[in-house]
């Protein structure tokens, strides 16, 4: 008798409010930091744009710069363009990519997209596969990563989305979500969850 009813414990699923807003804020915390890169990107504020680094490590910060995209700057270009690894198998894809204008308009959509998604937690299904393919891509720009020969931070980061999105929608704590999915429009697609 004591090993069914140690078994009928181990088979009770646990339940964590405090693990389901671990799920929410690290979900909220992946969606800041693609809205944090559009408005760097966006304004210039020096972070990954308008930054200037000396040799001696030193840098200024010219936010609102020609680089912003607020000032005319080309933001696909650095990263695409100058920032790629020039092992990767696709860098003449990405650099002729980084080349074309269109490429920002595209680019700082999705980030502002994922961003949005992610921390207000509405259509994130939708953001979570618009980051896949995004962090996939910046993931194809540096192949092979220096410190392992398979894994990097962009691939961590699309397991990571994946995983909480679809874990985290039925129960969603923090956010939007439960609202969201009542409306009729979302009821009828679902894949706007």
């Amino acid at each position: 008798m004591a090993v069914n009813s140690e078994v009928a414990e181990t088979s009770v699923p646990t339940r964590s409010a405090f693990g389901w807003r671990m799920l929410s804020v690290t979900r909220i915390a992946l969606g800041f930091y693609f809205l944090w890169a559009f408005i760097d990107k966006l304004l210039g504020l020096g972070f990954s744009t308008c930054r200037t680094v000396a040799e001696d490590g030193s840098f200024t910060i010219d936010a609102f710069c020609e680089k912003a995209w607020i000032g005319g700057g080309h933001v696909t270009e650095g990263y695409l363009v100058y920032g790629g690894n020039v092992n990767s198998p696709f860098h003449d894809f990405f650099v002729n990519l980084g080349a074309q204008r269109w490429t920002d308009v595209i680019f700082m959509l999705g980030l502002l997209g994922v961003g949005l998604a992610l921390m207000l937690g509405i259509g994130t299904k939708v953001g979570a596969w618009s980051a896949g393919l995004m962090l996939l891509f910046m993931y194809l720009t540096q192949m092979w990563p220096a410190t392992n020969p398979i894994l990097d931070e962009h691939l961590i980061y699309i397991v990571a989305i994946f995983g909480i999105v679809y874990v985290e929608l039925e129960h969603q704590p923090i956010g939007l979500g439960k609202w969201w999915r009542s409306l009729p429009f979302v009821k009828q697609n679902a894949w706007l969850v």
